[in-house]
């Protein structure tokens, strides 16, 4: 059997299973299997997590039940089948057929016959299976040709026109890019850049952030330079955060949602490891991935504790030169990254979002000092999240105004969707 189609049924099995996040999944998959391939199955694997609801249309049309009649195994390995006969051109498709047949009669015997025959009535009837007609119901024909839940589009179509909206859905099933995050404490970008190229690595300068590169090459998190914190994985529009708020040396920073803290150790660098920078989150055992982090990259000046950021903590009031609410959200901006935010189901917990999030900026912004600066920042692109949150806010604060706002955009910018908003607190 081959590995490394194993390895994807595995971590596509456990996601669906287990609600489990694909990015944990398949990296924890991916060091207990060893596939000897992990960029195919990382291609797979997020192959058919993007394409997720195309697949299953098309499987609906070939199942003569329909996939309400199939077990999660041998869904997992239909979808694994049609993606590589679909959208993989290094696969051939006997290959295609009978690796997933293979699959199937491990995992689940008595359908390895029905995998077969739907695959190979795929290779028949492909060039005429059809997409929902988008002039009935055009909802539904996004949906289904560019896998998102509807909602999803129904809400993107309120703010943006709909040639705007398919961009928008087409850039998140593209791959993002591996960039990186120089640690300045360490090396500087050209130093890295000429180390990472002499281990075979292909490097480009990244254009919003100047310690960032981008770099083509496997296993890059297996090298000495990473074990050695010389660089950090974080999209730019994240480490943009970081040159928004502008920390000074020897500055109080409070970051009250730090974990799992790539914003927090970037926030450090620009320091040059002096002040200090209070990281919190709610939950500890988060936290301790904080103090892993800034122990990698030799880092000094974070300093860790547990707290409800929608709570204000006394002891802090007033005291800080620069606070960083990195708000829980619903992570619109990231799937491309993470495809299975694609298809939750809108729920009582999203309506609530922008109440809490509000609730944390509200309480946040009594420990910036006066003069200093709050910045509120998400990674998605929903106004309800953003702006109207920092404009319930600034109209219950006359004491802070707005200084500057950016929305990075998938289409538009080539990152992952990102807001911030930078705000300063009146008085000296």
């Amino acid at each position: 059997m081959d590995i490394n189609r194993k390895t994807a049924y595995s971590t596509l099995l456990d996601i669906e299973s287990k609600k489990a996040y694909s990015n944990l999944t398949l990296n924890h998959q991916i060091r207990l299997s060893r596939p000897n391939s992990p960029a195919f199955v990382r291609e797979l694997v997020y192959g058919v997590l993007e394409r997720k609801l195309t697949l299953d249309h098309y499987l609906d049309q070939l199942v003569r039940e329909g996939i309400r009649s199939l077990r999660k195994q041998e869904l997992t390995i239909l979808r694994m089948g049609l993606y590589q006969l679909g959208y993989m051109d290094s696969v051939p498709e006997y290959a295609g057929v009978n690796e997933s047949v293979t699959l199937a009669k491990k995992f689940c015997r008595s359908k390895a016959g029905l995998v077969n025959g739907v695959l190979r009535e795929y290779l028949n009837r492909k060039d005429t299976l059809q997409l929902p007609d988008r002039d009935q119901d055009e909802i539904r024909y996004l949906s289904v040709k560019y896998s998102y839940a509807p909602w999803i589009i129904e809400k993107w179509l309120k703010y943006y026109n709909t040639d705007f909206v398919e961009q928008l859905l087409e850039a998140g099933n593209q791959r993002p890019p591996m960039t990186i995050r120089v640690n300045r404490l360490k090396v500087t970008r050209e130093e890295l850049a000429a180390r990472l190229e002499q281990e075979g690595f292909q490097t480009e300068p990244c254009h919003l952030y100047a310690d960032a590169l981008s770099v083509k090459g496997g296993r890059l998190l297996e090298t000495e330079m990473y074990r050695d914190g010389l660089f950090t994985p974080q999209d730019e529009s994240s480490m943009l955060v970081a040159e928004k708020l502008d920390p000074g040396q020897g500055e109080l920073i409070m970051d009250v949602c730090a974990a799992p803290g790539g914003k927090t150790t970037a926030i450090a660098e620009r320091m040059g490891n002096t002040g200090k920078i209070i990281a919190g989150d709610i939950y500890t055992r988060r936290l301790d991935q904080v103090e892993r982090e800034a122990k990698r990259l030799g880092i000094l000046s974070i300093v860790t504790r547990p707290w409800d950021a929608s709570r204000i903590d006394p002891e802090y009031i007033a005291g800080a030169d620069r606070v960083l609410v990195d708000a829980p959200c619903s992570g619109l901006g990231v799937v491309r990254r993470k495809p299975e935010i694609k298809y939750r189901e809108y729920s009582q917990e999203f309506m609530e979002l922008p109440g809490k999030q509000l609730a944390i900026l509200t309480a946040s912004s009594a420990y910036v000092k006066p003069g200093g600066t709050l910045v509120y920042s998400t990674c998605t692109i929903s106004p309800e999240e953003n702006e109207h949150v920092v404009s319930a806010f600034l109209k219950e604060n006359a004491d802070f105004s707005r200084a500057e706002s950016t929305l990075l955009l998938p289409n538009v910018n080539g990152t992952d969707g990102f807001f911030i908003c930078v705000m300063k607190r009146q008085g000296r």
